[in-house]
């Protein structure tokens, strides 16, 4: 399976590269897209090779979406194409796996009225007003969506995101 990956600088290391090698390792290609196609630098001063610019991505080809936290999301929410890639990936029902402050792409795409998940506890408030019913749990996951708060939870996180894809 190909698996998309959108961000930018100022991500939350271990939340990008932690599910990053686990989906690498489990055989999947995994792909880079962001705002341009020079590497991206982590909040801890990781750098990440971009694969793609989000213009240039076709949601198709892909079978999961995965949104890191940190600054990155905050940097891109408000970017058309990467609402609609996060759309369409809804629309036909793919795995979509966001952790931390990654749920505000999908806040911002309107995509969860409705959706049981959880964030980092400083977005709580975006997630509640977007109508999510908001769990304060390490994971949750809600039909092809698995949502998580922070670094801590990444061994949920990746559990259930592995479960998802059928691992």
């Amino acid at each position: 399976m190909k698996v998309l990956i959108l961000s930018a600088n100022d991500f939350e290391d271990t939340e990008l590269l932690v599910p990053l090698y686990r989906l690498r390792e489990a055989g999947h290609t995994v792909e880079v897209a962001s705002l341009s196609r020079e590497s991206i630098k982590g909040k801890h001063g990781y750098e990440v090779p971009v694969d793609k610019v989000f213009k240039d991505v076709v949601p198709g080809e892909y079978g999961l979406l995965l949104l890191p936290g940190g600054k990155a999301p905050a940097a891109i929410r408000d970017d058309q194409t990467v609402q609609q890639i996060a759309r369409s990936f809804f629309a036909d029902n793919k795995p979509v796996a966001a952790i931390c402050h990654g749920p505000q792409i999908l806040v911002s795409a309107g995509l969860l009225r409705g959706k049981r998940a959880t964030c980092y506890q400083s977005v709580t408030p975006e997630l509640k007003e977007a109508g999510a019913q908001y769990e304060d749990s390490e994971v949750v996951v809600d039909g092809q969506l698995v949502t998580s708060r922070q670094p801590e939870d990444l061994p949920a996180f990746d559990r259930e995101l592995m479960r998802l894809i059928g691992h």
